[in-house]
């Protein structure tokens, strides 16, 4: 079985060395997960893909069934998950194209189903998430960024929102002043989630885009932040091709 998941998206799949081998669709008691997982090996490394906004990109970050995925994962045996997601950039060490692997979270979102612990359960249970990213997979990816020639800013704090809709200037000034280095809207609860399964998980985040307000009120447009994503893109699946093969229960 698996021993570490990848989620983000389909285009994550196309490693060097990387052989697809099947897809499955799993069930879990909290509904379907976004896609079929896609199971791969590489460097004799098996490793599961699971496309976050669905095989098509059409799921919205605040409709994702974040519960059904991370289960799905657990249910498959799956112990490490990475978390590739593409974020605007607040700090200034975080620009376009840069490669982010914070250390920290804080959660602006609302109404989204969080947690397993909810429903009946016979205890109220409270996870640690003080440091919210497994510490040694962190390690792992920061080492394997080096490996690969990938230059990443090796701390920050990810500021997840609710979407689908960007951020004004006035939420992103506010952001800033809370100490978040990143903004994206896909980093809670799935962190929270995997912990309370007691699965490791750490994220590689790629800047898009600027902030609002940022760019000196530059108007954000898609287009700019799929350019900005093709570079950003090619240096996270260099970084996958060191880190899947030396991937080892924590």
């Amino acid at each position: 079985m698996p021993q570490i998941a990848i989620i983000g998206g389909t285009g994550l799949t196309s490693l060097k060395g990387l052989e697809i081998t099947h897809k499955e669709v799993v069930h879990t008691p909290y509904g379907e997960p976004s896609a079929p997982l896609i199971y791969g090996e590489l460097c004799g490394q098996e490793v599961v893909f699971l496309a976050r906004h669905g095989a098509g990109h059409t799921i919205p970050p605040h409709e994702i069934n974040y519960r059904a995925n991370i289960q799905a994962l657990k249910q498959c045996d799956v112990k490490q998950i990475v978390g590739v997601a593409a974020v605007g950039g607040i700090h200034v060490d975080a620009g376009p194209g840069v490669v982010v692997i914070p250390d920290q979270i804080i959660d602006y979102t609302w109404g989204r189903v969080s947690t397993f612990f909810e429903g009946g359960q016979k205890e109220v249970t409270h996870i640690d998430f003080s440091y919210p990213y497994t510490p040694s997979l962190r390690k792992l990816l920061l080492e394997c960024c080096k490996k690969a020639g990938v230059q990443a800013t090796e701390q920050g704090v990810y500021g997840a929102t609710q979407g689908p809709r960007l951020e004004t200037a006035a939420e992103i000034a506010r952001m800033e002043r809370d100490g978040s280095t990143i903004v994206g809207m896909t980093g809670m609860p799935e962190a929270a989630l995997a912990r309370e399964l007691d699965m490791e998980y750490a994220c590689c985040a790629v800047v898009a885009n600027w902030g609002a307000g940022k760019d000196d009120g530059h108007e954000i447009t898609m287009a700019e932040i799929e350019k900005n994503l093709v570079g950003g893109m090619d240096q996270v699946r260099k970084v996958l091709e060191y880190l899947v093969p030396h991937c080892s229960v924590g």
